[in-house]
């Protein structure tokens, strides 16, 4: 039975883990707080960059010797692997860590048996504490690893009538100065940001993480099939963040910092395309639209969590948020769980994802 120390230094584990967003893909965000014997907090610690000291050496070298005898509470089991950094499932014993509480078990398979080795050298462990918080603060990651393809949140912004344009094309600014800041931190958050074709002729969109220090700017992704709508001196190929450009395999192209992707129906393969961003160590992606490359990912399955931003707005013409998505009756409807409603600025931010078929 976890008692509310327990309690506690989980939570603040959790809030530890949520400072590496944005910088430690493709590994996962993790927390770790430390406890002493006598169960006084002594070191805590965070996974802060890919290739960097996971949370627990973090932790361990906050605590020092008070360590011995003490508890660790991780949010997902220890790593039991040797890769830029050895396995802390042996440091944590080798420190003298009497007891162990992990939130989530480790889903890949190179990494997974912390557990078991640190059981194997007489450490108490116990999993599963504050696990659905902690598996919400790390869902991208392990999302990535259990599906073997990216995590994919799907943002935008509309009116109250479900418009992110006018009748004449005509878009800024929908939603407010606040809901604009808080894409940037979506932004921040993510390894890749993704934008269609349409987006890139009427927008000309620069795409980088603007107003938040310290930000590691996300892979800049453009789908542009036939190759016609990034020009030269297109704002996404400047320096400001690396940029991709996605076109079909027959397309002629000049640019730079091509991928070549399979057509299908709808224009790329979406399913090619997220292969293509995971082999590039990308593990979680931002899409920003438009509407039809959002249609071609939820036709093909592959929209984890979306975030709409609600403007008090009406304009009765002009673009949906969402186009063509394979859906034609209302009995295939994707139905969402709402998670989170929150107010921003003048708007109203939903988060949901989707339920299963």
């Amino acid at each position: 039975m976890a008692t509310a120390a327990d309690l506690d230094a989980m939570r603040r584990a959790i809030a530890l883990a949520a400072r590496g967003l944005g910088s430690t893909s493709p590994n996962p965000v993790v927390g770790c707080v430390i406890t002493d014997a006598s169960g006084r907090p002594v070191g805590e610690g965070f996974h802060q960059r890919a290739g960097g000291p996971h949370a627990e050496i973090h932790a361990l070298r906050d605590a020092g010797e008070r360590a011995c005898g003490g508890t660790a509470y991780v949010t997902l089991e220890p790593c039991n692997h040797t890769g830029r950094t050895g396995p802390c499932a042996q440091a944590l014993a080798e420190a003298g860590i009497a007891r162990v509480v992990y939130a989530v078990a480790d889903p890949n398979p190179g990494a997974a048996g912390g557990a078991d080795t640190l059981r194997a050298a007489g450490v108490q462990v116990e999993q599963g504490l504050l696990a659905d918080e902690a598996e919400a603060g790390n869902t991208a990651w392990l999302t990535s690893v259990r599906r073997g393809r990216p995590y994919v949140l799907w943002k935008y912004a509309a009116t109250l009538d479900g418009r992110i344009a006018a009748a004449d094309g005509t878009s800024r600014w929908i939603s407010s100065p606040e809901s604009r800041a808080d894409v940037h931190r979506l932004r921040a958050e993510a390894d890749a940001v993704v934008v269609g074709s349409g987006t890139a002729r009427a927008d000309d969109p620069h795409l980088a993480v603007r107003g938040i220090d310290g930000a590691v700017q996300p892979l800049r992704v453009v789908v542009d099939t036939d190759a016609t709508a990034v020009k030269p001196g297109a704002r996404v190929l400047d320096d400001a963040a690396p940029t991709l450009i996605a076109v079909a395999d027959d397309a002629e192209t000049g640019l730079p910092d091509v991928v070549r992707l399979p057509r299908d129906g709808r224009g790329l393969s979406v399913p090619a395309l997220l292969d293509a961003l995971f082999e590039r160590g990308v593990r979680s992606v931002l899409l920003e639209g438009g509407p039809t490359l959002a249609g071609s990912f939820v036709a093909a399955g592959a929209v984890d969590a979306v975030v709409g931003y609600l403007a008090p707005v009406l304009l009765g013409e002009g673009r949906t948020a969402l186009a063509d998505a394979g859906i034609t009756t209302i009995t295939e409807a994707l139905r969402l769980d709402v998670v989170e409603t929150a107010r921003i600025g003048t708007d109203l931010r939903i988060t949901a994802t989707p339920k299963e078929r």
